[in-house]
């Protein structure tokens, strides 16, 4: 299979690595990035994987806030626009408020239960989409929810209108329950704690622990060994968890730490990216105009 310069790119940019070890995990991996980036990670040349989906299209995260009951609940709503400049336009962003609201008091769980929901207005929200694609001329679509519902603390943080998060907390405080959204939106953590992070994940941490082992470690007695590698497993996993990653608000001290300063509790959180794991169409307007002109 043939490496092309793009494929070195994105490994690149996913991996950390050099060109020259980039292009020889690809040719190693017949061109798969992701067992690429796993060659990469036995050899020592590369970290976990940066780069997990690509981030294309536009729009705005929203956010609508609540009580029910004795806990809280929330909603987080991500439509899309051709365009940034759409995006930052005041017909969108009414729009988008407009609809976080009514996902909140709707109940919708899904983007599709959402088209029919009404807005203050009378109007549908697939009514007031269609509008608002009159008005700016682009397409504009309401992509997803994420929402918590319960009798738990909720936390909330949008960031820029580009990154939203929504965590469900037992106990503790509000102030820190935004501070945990704060660091969710910033770190993207995959998981609540080592002990959620799967089975065969942990598996594969091993095997990537064993891989990278020089032949003086493995002179050692076979219990400092297991040691060694249990160490390195402990440590990845808790890069990869929201409680053993350094408090992005204070960074002295683990967000376990600050967790169990406040008396709190994670059970559940959402993140989510404008145009995440929506991959953009490339376009060469040069080529296009000289298509049109009948150059090309």
């Amino acid at each position: 299979m043939e490496i092309t310069a793009s494929m070195v790119k994105e490994l690149r940019e996913r991996s950390g690595a050099g060109m020259m070890e980039c292009k020889k995990a690809l040719t190693e991996n017949a061109g798969n990035i992701d067992t690429a980036i796993e060659w990469l990670r036995k050899q020592g040349l590369a970290k976990a994987d940066k780069k997990a989906s690509r981030v294309a299209a536009e729009g705005r995260i929203v956010l609508a806030q609540g009580t029910n009951g004795s806990g809280g609940n929330a909603v987080l709503v991500e439509i899309n626009s051709e365009t940034d400049f759409v995006a930052n336009d005041d017909n969108f962003k009414s729009f988008a408020d407009a609809v976080a609201k009514t996902a909140l008091a709707s109940g919708a769980k899904d983007a599709e239960s959402l088209k029919t929901a009404k807005l203050v207005s009378g109007a549908t929200v697939e009514e007031a989409r269609a509008e608002v694609v009159a008005k700016v001329g682009e397409n504009v679509q309401v992509r997803r929810i994420v929402r918590i519902d319960g009798n738990n603390r909720v936390g909330a943080y949008v960031h820029g209108g580009r990154i939203g998060v929504l965590v469900e907390m037992k106990g503790g405080s509000d102030d820190v329950a935004r501070g945990i959204a704060m660091h969710i939106a910033a770190m993207n953590p995959p998981y609540i704690s080592p002990d959620h992070v799967p089975a065969e994940i942990v598996s594969k941490e091993k095997e990537i622990a064993l891989a990278q082992m020089t032949d003086k470690d493995r002179a050692k007695p076979a219990d400092i060994q297991e040691k060694m590698i249990g160490g390195k497993i402990r440590k990845t996993l808790a890069e990869m968890a929201l409680t053993g990653q350094p408090y992005v608000l204070d960074t002295n001290i683990t967000v376990g730490d600050a967790l169990k300063k406040d008396g709190a509790e994670v059970l559940a959180f959402h993140r989510i990216a404008v145009g995440e794991g929506i991959e953009k169409v490339k376009e060469d307007y040069a080529a296009e105009v000289m298509k049109q002109a009948g150059l090309a």
